[in-house]
């Protein structure tokens, strides 16, 4: 078989993007997409998304974590696919696709994709961490030292220990920069690694330092290890809504499959 394939990358969050409303793609087999995204024998990316026709929106986003797996929403990925969207001359710059967790509205400024979310009303503190959940489970945990800090180790053992065990969660460490800036750094369950972004790490974080008071903003700037994302939202009395999240896609190159 022979497929058309496009890499995108949104700050270093990479994706291998298929044009799917033929739904001729083999999404069941895993050990195919795994192998895709593998970055010694296949392309190479954090993950695969297929782009699919929908009943009740412009299209359908179905991501894949780069182990092969189903995946939850992924905010990077979901910019890239807004991107791809236009790219392919489905939508124009404003937009209402499906992603794995509902419904998402998005618009096109320039070269810069703008996600909105799925409210938040829930943001769990801890002693030592937050945890909430934005299209995907995060950990949001502040340490010292970032660029320095061991974040496969101690991102492993957060995945897989207690109180996440086998369905995992994303684990981010965070430091502030300045009053509405804050640097993280992500581990990310499917890719079992860290990532260069994760955009639903990203608004993720900037709930969570809201809402711990690290800032009183509701426009947060976050510094991935891939560039720049922001995220803007309404603090309201049961949680945040209105929240988007913003940066660039762009793609890097087109091939041929044969498999």
């Amino acid at each position: 078989m022979e497929q058309i394939f496009f890499k995108y990358q949104g700050t270093g969050n990479d994706f291998i993007l298929i044009d799917d409303r033929s739904n001729s793609f083999p999404e069941d087999d895993k050990s195919l997409i795994k192998q895709l995204c593998d970055r010694r024998f296949g392309i190479g990316s954090d993950g695969l998304i297929l782009l699919q026709n929908a009943s009740d929106s412009d299209f359908k986003m179905v991501y894949f974590n780069a182990n092969g797996s189903i995946g939850s929403l992924c905010g990077n990925g979901a910019r890239c696919t807004v991107a791809f969207a236009k790219y392919l001359g489905c939508i124009s710059d404003v937009t209402k696709f499906e992603a794995s967790d509902g419904l998402h509205n998005a618009r096109i400024e320039s070269d810069i994709i703008f996600i909105k979310m799925l409210d938040v009303f829930d943001v769990k503190n801890f002693n030592t961490h937050s945890f909430l959940d934005t299209g995907s489970p995060h950990h949001v945990q502040m340490v010292k030292d970032l660029k320095q800090y061991n974040v496969y180790a101690n991102g492993k053992r957060i995945r897989e220990g207690e109180p996440y065990n086998e369905s995992g969660s994303n684990v981010n460490f965070v430091e502030q920069i300045s009053e509405n800036k804050f640097a993280i750094r992500t581990y990310e369950r499917g890719v079992e690694g860290e990532t260069l972004s994760c955009g639903t790490g990203a608004t993720a974080v900037a709930l969570a330092m809201h809402f711990n008071k690290k800032t009183t903003s509701n426009s947060v700037v976050i510094q991935v290890e891939g560039g720049t994302l922001e995220i803007e939202f309404e603090p309201t009395q049961k949680g945040y809504q209105n929240i988007f999240l913003s940066g660039p896609a762009e793609q890097v190159y087109s091939g041929t499959l044969n498999f």
